[in-house]
């Protein structure tokens, strides 16, 4: 996989005056099945989170409320994308590294996973990754 798979998708949005209402629907909005949906929040200013891979997950990531950075990387190229809406979800297929950072006052980050919990689906070390994304 490469860093250019990853994308910003954009989820529906259906805007009323007493509040917008965005969903997601696995294999239709997203390339995959929802098996997992977790959520990173009270992150502390200038604290970074994930500092991972993953062999075969893919990920939606949302900023459902504040906002947030990623360095997404492949082993050969890197690209960053900044989250701050919540009907924008980035889209992260597998072997892509990810760092999140800058999150905001109040920021919750919401990944929607094709898989459940699965450790031995980890890189938790860049090196480790980097011998497997560029073999």
């Amino acid at each position: 996989m490469s860093v250019s798979e990853c994308r910003i998708i954009e989820l529906p949005k259906i805007s009323d005056p007493r509040g917008n209402l965005t969903f997601v629907e696995g294999q239709n909005h997203i390339p995959f099945d929802i098996k997992r949906v977790y959520y990173l929040y009270d992150v502390p200013g200038g604290e970074s989170r994930a500092a991972h891979g993953h062999k075969a997950l893919h990920q939606l990531m949302i900023a459902m409320s504040g906002s947030f950075s990623v360095l997404l990387d492949d082993g050969k190229q890197k690209k960053e994308f900044h989250l701050n809406r919540s009907y924008y979800g980035l889209y992260i297929p597998p072997m892509i590294w990810r760092d999140l950072y800058n999150f905001s006052s109040g920021s919750v980050c919401m990944v929607l996973a094709s898989e459940k919990y699965d450790e031995s689906d980890y890189f938790r070390n860049y090196d480790d990754f980097l011998k497997v994304s560029q073999s």
